[in-house]
């Protein structure tokens, strides 16, 4: 956990790993392709990368791919909070810190809320809150044409039993939102 004072504010914020989404596993998926090991990412082993987040890998255009993210989460009666253009200021900021990597060609977070799931998770355990709002990653890479990558945090199953079915309910409506996106 970090700690500061901001304003005169205390600021408490919980470190959840938001680094690297890229996590794949199939029939010809090749790590060099979304910045694991073989790209030179930290040597993570993938069953942890597989408890801390959900990658999934569809064949389309960046523009189509996030359209249909953001219906099947309007669709579901949710509304979009922010969008977080990671790719457009990873490109604009890096030539200020000396990087002229393109790491992504596009990339893009929804961030949004479910009143009904939210409340069930924090009636739980009130510190689930530094789970919410969910975030869905959508991204392109510049070495990889044609395929597009949508992505999750996975809650990790906390607390009392309670606690753990209300956070599985959060996995299991992020997981419907992605699988309703791309076709599965």
């Amino acid at each position: 956990m970090w700690r500061s004072i901001v304003a005169g504010t205390l600021v408490l914020v919980m470190v959840t790993g938001c680094g690297h989404f890229g996590l794949h596993s199939g029939p010809g998926y090749d790590a060099r392709h979304d910045g694991g090991p073989a790209a030179g990412a930290p040597n993570v082993p993938q069953p942890v990368r597989a408890e801390r987040m959900k990658v999934y890998t569809v064949d389309g255009t960046f523009d189509d791919v996030r359209a249909f993210v953001e219906l099947a989460i309007t669709g579901r009666g949710m509304v979009i909070n922010n969008v977080s253009h990671i790719g457009n200021m990873l490109q604009r900021t890096g030539k200020d810190i000396g990087a002229d990597k393109r790491v992504y060609a596009k990339a893009e977070a929804l961030e949004f809320c479910s009143a009904t799931v939210s409340r069930r998770m924090m009636e739980a355990d009130p510190r689930n809150i530094v789970f919410c709002p969910y975030i869905i990653a959508i991204y392109t890479l510049p070495h990889v044409p044609g395929k597009v990558f949508v992505a999750y945090r996975r809650p990790p199953p906390l607390g009392t039993p309670a606690s753990r079915k209300a956070l599985a309910d959060v996995e299991h409506l992020l997981d419907g939102i992605v699988k309703e996106a791309i076709g599965q």
